[in-house]
């Protein structure tokens, strides 16, 4: 404990490691406070001139707007939202609701416009994936709403896993385990959880930053030849290091998530993490949770991807001679997976951000996306999700790979 002590010392006495976790706390905070800043609002008032409301002003202003609209999602009310925009259409002589006279929309759609949400996606045909307009739904159909969900996921999945039976066959398990009817509170949009994986993206560069120089900066300086003629110089140093880096790190990541979640769910009101994620993202999203479950879900499985790039970063530190080469490595790598996205091919892009140690807080690759999408990677005849299987490298990567910076660092000459 002694020499853990010394070491989580050594690197807290780094002024470029107080000025990361610094710039990383103001960071989550900022982060949290810009979602809201960007919400805008417009309506006609009483004497018919436009009143224009932005940031908290805005979240109150729909809030208020779509009270009635909070609650349970039953086919009953999801019906009624629907003739009721109909008839608003109708009325009009229109055929969308960017065609309404102005002030209508606000006055008329806007407060059910949460139980609106997914219902094209719902209808949209089984063979092209095109969802219809509102106002050519058979409003009867509505009475099995959930049953309509249900045959939209079966026929997504045979648009989006055609060759694997099997993968239809999990999705569908999956999703009789949501739990139905969906909640709907009103005021909180998926911008949050974008900004959510931008901050564990940024935390997770700036502790690959501090990881980096754990051994090269000991063998780029010579210290490292002083310290291997200690009694403890070898392994028990090297787990030191090791745990001290993890401590950080996890530390970091923690206090960021908190400031972050705290932040947001303050700023668009904490009854708004009730909502099912399928009144925030699809319809037909496979994961049993509600907002603040995410919130908590994303935090956790964002940290194992933290500690699992630092991890890697302790082991390339490991082999290399300097902090510059490690440095260089280990951003390369934090990087890759959205470079990966972008470029490869979908199947091999699937099973290297799958795998990769940042993938599960990477830019377009997150264990966030994974979750409201519907991939399955094909091991053997066995389907697994993708957000499960990025979680799982993971938890086999932190171990492996501190045991093989252990490994390589004890016998580095």
């Amino acid at each position: 404990m002694r020499i853990l002590r010394l070491e989580l010392k050594r690197m807290l006495k780094s002024k470029s490691t107080w000025i990361l976790l610094a710039v990383a706390l103001v960071c989550s905070a900022l982060l949290a406070w810009l979602p809201a800043s960007y919400c805008y609002s417009s309506y006609v008032d009483e004497t018919g001139n436009v009143v224009t409301v932005t940031g908290p002003a805005s979240i109150a202003y729909e809030k208020e707007r779509q009270a009635d609209a909070s609650g349970v999602v039953t086919p009953q009310r999801v019906r009624a939202a629907v003739e009721r925009y109909q008839a608003c259409l109708d009325q009009y002589g229109v055929t969308e609701s960017y065609d309404l006279p102005e002030g209508v929309y606000e006055r008329e759609i806007l407060p059910i416009a949460p139980l609106l949400h997914g219902v094209k996606e719902a209808f949209a045909d089984p063979d092209t994936g095109m969802a219809p307009a509102l106002r050519t739904i058979d409003p009867q159909k509505l009475d099995d709403y959930y049953a309509v969900c249900k045959e939209r996921l079966a026929s997504l999945m045979a648009m989006e896993q055609p060759d694997s039976p099997a993968a239809e066959s999990k999705a569908a398990e999956m999703y009789n385990r949501v739990a139905k009817p969906f909640e709907v509170y009103p005021g909180m949009s998926s911008t949050v959880m974008d900004y959510q994986n931008i901050m564990g993206f940024l935390v997770l560069m700036f502790c690959v930053v501090i990881a980096a120089p754990v051994f090269s900066g000991d063998y780029q300086s010579g210290a490292d030849d002083i310290l291997r003629c200690t009694k403890h110089g070898r392994t028990r140093l090297g787990l030191a290091k090791l745990a001290a880096a993890f401590l950080i790190s996890a530390a970091a990541f923690t206090v960021c998530a908190v400031v972050y979640i705290l932040t947001a769910n303050s700023l668009f009101g904490w009854e708004c993490t009730k909502t099912s994620i399928q009144m925030t993202y699809s319809i037909v999203t496979l994961a049993d949770m509600n907002l603040g479950q995410l919130q908590g879900f994303f935090a956790g499985a964002g940290l194992l991807s933290v500690l699992a790039s630092v991890s890697f970063t302790l082991f390339l530190s490991s082999r290399c001679q300097n902090t510059a080469t490690s440095l260089a490595a280990a951003l390369v790598f934090s990087i890759a997976p959205t470079v990966i996205y972008m470029t490869m091919p979908k199947t091999l892009a699937v099973w290297l951000c799958s795998l990769l140690p940042a993938s599960g807080t990477g830019i377009q690759t997150s264990v966030l996306y994974a979750l409201t999408d519907f991939e399955f990677l094909k091991l053997g005849g066995l389907p697994v999700w993708m957000p499960y299987a990025m979680i799982g490298a993971c938890m086999i990567e932190i171990p492996l790979f501190s045991f093989l910076a252990i490994r390589s660092y004890c016998k580095h000459i």
